[in-house]
């Protein structure tokens, strides 16, 4: 599985959307899914603009709203970024914790369970999982071995190329029942359903009941401490232009239409405080430079904003809006939202949901 960077190749891609076969086989690992996911999180493309160019082509909502949710599935986890601090339990505490590091067999692809060893592989050698068996891996490391959730939502965040931690966190507690009202269990027949495996008699071959109150395999008890750093690219001298107002992408916005007319200043910030609370693998940062690519002169510099604007005495500056912009000043602009109204914490998707629909809020009009 590949992942170009070059923008023409991701709106090919974008074009290629079956929302319907998608909304039937989504789950399946060899469904019709996008591979969007990276570039939406990049801030290459929008959740807005993919919905958009899928009405464009004739699609109504009845006929696509499993897709359209999915899609607000992530407008939603960013709306719940902007009001809490996603580093803790956001609705209540995750029950049954043994430890706050992940277990080695998981880090290892080595757990057993065939479907899931696969898709962990799969992650380290393409940087990209099923959403499936994300929740898979959550739910045996969460709620089977009795991990915290957050240092094993880390480690996925470093190695994905759609790293984004708002869905990533709050999935991961939704799955460990501390962003939800129960945890999210799946016995072997249920991953082998999904990911086309046959395995039986494995320790996740028995009924939920069972699933629910039985104790940590031995596979899943050793424990390994996270450790995770980011290697950044270096910084050189930047050609800034007082005269020009300044263009400040990052990690969550690399958007080549993003004001593309208008002469301007155009840097990549990558701040280190940033990539050493949330560090990502060299597969990202090279990923994310290279989408940097679309975007004419962009040039990068490493350090925090504050830095940057005392270096070279900003003047206008302009930034898209995010919760790890920790620092940024200047002209802030939204981002680009399905349902751009709806906003504040909803306590849970289908409230969300449910606000948009009963308002007609969605930002995007059907052809």
């Amino acid at each position: 599985m590949t992942f170009p960077t070059d923008y023409a190749d991701v709106l090919k891609r974008l074009g290629r959307i079956d929302p319907i076969e998608y909304g039937r086989t989504r789950n399946y690992i060899d469904g019709a899914v996008t591979r969007l996911s990276p570039y939406v999180s990049r801030g290459v493309i929008s959740t807005k603009q993919i919905l958009q160019s899928v009405f464009d082509r004739g699609f109504r909502l009845e006929q696509i709203e499993p897709f359209v949710k999915e899609l607000c599935w992530r407008d939603y986890f960013q709306r719940v970024a902007q009001e809490k601090d996603l580093q803790g339990d956001i609705i209540q505490p995750q029950a049954s914790v043994n430890h706050h590091d992940i277990p080695t067999s998981i880090m290892r692809a080595s757990t057993g369970i065939s479907g899931i060893d696969d898709a962990i592989s799969g992650l380290y050698r393409t940087g990209y999982m099923h959403n499936h068996c994300r929740m898979y891996v959550a739910s045996l490391t969460c709620n089977i071995a009795r991990s915290h959730w957050r240092q094993p939502a880390r480690w996925m965040y470093y190695h994905l190329l759609d790293g984004d931690w708002a869905s990533n966190a709050c999935s991961w507690q939704w799955v460990a029942g501390a962003n939800s009202s129960k945890k999210y269990y799946a016995n072997q027949q249920n991953v082998n359903t999904f990911t086309r495996t046959h395995q039986t008699g494995t320790f996740l071959d028995v009924s939920y009941e069972d699933l629910g109150s039985m104790d940590t395999p031995e596979v899943l008890e050793g424990t390994t401490t996270n450790r995770l750093v980011s290697d950044l690219p270096s910084s050189g001298s930047i050609r800034f232009n007082a005269d020009l107002p300044t263009f400040v992408y990052n990690y969550y916005n690399l958007d080549p239409s993003w004001h593309k007319d208008q002469p301007g200043n155009r840097i990549l910030l990558i701040d280190p405080s940033v990539f050493e609370q949330y560090p990502v693998s060299p597969r990202c940062i090279d990923f994310m430079i290279a989408l940097g690519g679309n975007i004419p002169e962009l040039q990068i510099y490493v350090g925090s904003f504050a830095s940057l604007s005392h270096t070279y005495a900003l003047g206008d500056a302009y930034y898209k809006e995010h919760p790890m912009n920790q620092d940024y000043s200047g002209i802030m602009e939204e981002r680009d939202w399905i349902a751009r109204d709806v906003i504040g914490y909803y306590s849970s998707f289908s409230s969300y949901w449910r606000a948009i629909k009963s308002l007609s809020q969605l930002n995007v009009r059907e052809s």
